[in-house]
């Protein structure tokens, strides 16, 4: 674990702290043809070397670097406006998982694939349920009723930002299940209340509050009893 945090510490200073915007947007300009993205893989073979500290990790040390340098260079080349969002998550992701695997070849460890049974089907298909699919489940429950106010749909709304914060807020409330902290269920709940009063007071529209309430109960309630049964589920495997 140890070395997993010395290395995920060394990607961070090489990718966030280490690498100043212009650096990124020479990169994205001129591609394999930026000095800096060099500089940028050099800098994360240096940081993990000096943060490991063992003369026998150098090896693995120049591994990551290359295949840092072969990753980045696969996201400048298909990235495009459109999907920059979509190329960074990917980026990041590959990046940690040659990490993990770098870990576990270092200290001569298997990866334990008895965990990939029961448990982990039943917790991977709880949390898929909260997202989307529930999402569209709520948006079908609630369209027989459509509010009138136009603050409904509010240009000054963002794009899918209902969508969004709906998915979290359901996802935050299978973690406080899953790990007992009921309160914190309370909590999210109350907070979402304060920053939806004013939208609600403002509107004045006691359809758009019924609205708003028989959303927010439906997304709370399938991720509470998401959360039960998944969490029932689980202990009776044990």
């Amino acid at each position: 674990m140890l070395l997993f945090i010395k290395l995920l510490l060394a990607h961070l200073l090489g990718d966030f702290i280490g690498q100043p915007n212009s650096w990124v947007a020479d990169k994205e300009a001129k591609k394999h043809k930026s000095i800096y993205l060099y500089l940028h893989i050099l800098l994360h073979g240096v940081l993990t070397a000096i943060l490991v500290g063992e003369i026998q990790f150098i090896p693995y040390a120049v591994f990551i670097t290359i295949s840092h340098g072969i990753i980045d260079l696969i996201k400048l080349h298909f990235q495009k406006n459109k999907t920059k969002r979509t190329w960074f998550i990917v980026d990041q992701i590959l990046h940690v998982l040659v990490l993990i695997g770098v870990v576990f070849l270092y200290q001569n460890k298997s990866i334990d694939i008895s965990w990939f049974g029961n448990q982990f089907w039943i917790l991977i298909t709880g949390i898929l349920l909260v997202t989307k699919p529930t999402s569209i489940f709520i948006k079908i429950i609630i369209s027989i009723w459509s509010p009138e106010s136009s603050n409904a749909h509010s240009d000054n709304s963002l794009a899918k930002a209902g969508n969004y914060i709906g998915i979290l807020e359901r996802l935050f409330v299978f973690c406080f299940i899953l790990t007992g902290h009921f309160e914190a269920i309370g909590f999210l709940l109350a907070a979402k209340s304060v920053f939806r009063f004013g939208d609600l007071k403002e509107a004045k529209d006691r359809k758009l509050t019924e609205y708003v309430l028989i959303g927010t109960l439906l997304s709370f309630g399938t991720a509470i009893l998401t959360g039960l049964i998944v969490q029932a589920l689980l202990l009776q495997l044990l």
